[in-house]
């Protein structure tokens, strides 16, 4: 079995791990470049969500370069990911590839669903090996996000550009290599230290902005840009509403057991929306309106082109705005966006910002 899985952000990190733990063959998708957009577009149907198509370059330079199991999650509710994994299953067999697609469903208080799919995957290896790389896998994705978390607060504030960049890369490739728990948590110390160590101008005035919108774009940096390399850089404190360990809380282990998270978040989005919309749809909400209370100077907000519960969170996100008193500005983003574009409406919503800020100030 050579198995492989699409990329996220910097979770092939943590699968990596995990599926070498378990003993089994790894062949991760190449980095993603323009040639795998341009692969998961002639593939997939044209108003697919951006995710699926990039998702279908990762499956089909993968399958190209030898695996023959693809590892893939499910979803639920009134969003296109519940159905990502059939339909590119039946592209990929039409398209004459030969292999076995796992999919990893949300349990849903379902706890069994989820375990006959690990045992599907892992064969005949014991509960107690498979616990113990699950294990290992958390802990690397808990380190992944608190490094991230950090190099969003050093990155507006450093002297040299690009210097936080390099530390934080030096920092993944490190977790990258730890085996155990121990190594891991050694790793995580060595990744803030190298972050720390990054020369810094700590007086330094800068906006804060929240990240919200649908998990994938959020956390794909091919996919929205480099969104938070560039607000860094361009002295911008960025505050990301999700990480990957916040999803697998929420989605693998909450609903396991019965459970509903963010309640914060949906209390605070119950004025303007009271219910699930698929997706991340209610969280945007409620988070816009948790950044606004927290002083935050604006939002940005950023959705896959066609995104069914973000367009629904976009609908209300002005009255949110207006009524909470913070600007926000959305990205709607597909293989079409270009960076020029992006970058100018960028700048623009920054020196809104920076307006404002100046005008509270003088009162």
């Amino acid at each position: 079995m050579k198995v492989t899985f699409p990329h996220m952000g910097n979770m092939s990190i943590a699968i990596k791990g995990l599926l070498t733990d378990l003993g089994l063959e790894v062949v991760p998708p190449p980095p993603i470049t323009k040639k795998t957009i341009t692969l998961g577009v002639r593939h997939s149907p044209e108003f697919a969500c951006f995710p699926l198509k990039i998702n279908m370059g990762n499956f089909i330079e993968a399958l190209d370069e030898g695996a023959n199991t693809i590892v893939m999650a499910g979803g639920t509710g009134p969003c296109r990911f519940g159905y990502y994994a059939q339909v590119q299953r039946e592209i990929l067999l039409d398209l004459g590839y030969d292999f076995e697609m796992i999919v990893l469903e949300p349990p849903q208080g379902q706890l069994s669903e989820l375990t006959d799919k690990l045992k599907e995957l892992c064969g005949e290896r014991s509960w107690p090996h498979i616990m113990r790389a699950l294990h290992n896998a958390w802990r690397k994705v808990k380190a992944m996000d608190a490094i991230h978390a950090r190099s969003l607060q050093v990155r507006p504030r450093e002297l040299q550009k690009g210097d936080t960049t390099r530390a934080y890369e030096q920092a993944l490739q490190l977790l990258d290599e730890a085996r155990t728990p121990a190594a891991t948590s050694a790793c995580l110390r060595q990744g803030l230290e190298l972050l720390n160590k990054v020369p810094v101008q700590h007086d330094k005035e800068v906006l804060r902005i929240g990240i919200i919108g649908e998990i994938y774009m959020v956390l794909e940096p091919f996919a929205n840009l480099q969104m938070e390399k560039v607000l860094g850089e361009m002295g911008v404190e960025v505050d990301r509403s999700i990480y990957l360990s916040h999803w697998i809380k929420e989605h693998l282990v909450l609903s396991s057991i019965g459970l509903k998270g963010s309640k914060d978040t949906k209390k605070a989005a119950a004025p303007y929306l009271q219910h699930f919309v698929g997706g991340h749809g209610w969280e945007s909400v409620g988070d816009t309106v948790r950044y606004a209370r927290r002083g935050f100077d604006g939002v940005v907000h950023i959705l896959p082109f066609t995104c069914t519960p973000e367009i629904v969170a976009q609908s209300i996100l002005p009255t949110v705005s207006r009524e909470q008193g913070i600007p926000l500005i959305s990205f709607s983003l597909d293989e079409q966006s270009g960076e020029a574009g992006f970058r100018t409406r960028l700048e623009a919503f920054l020196d809104l910002l920076k307006q404002r800020k100046t005008q509270e100030k003088l009162g």
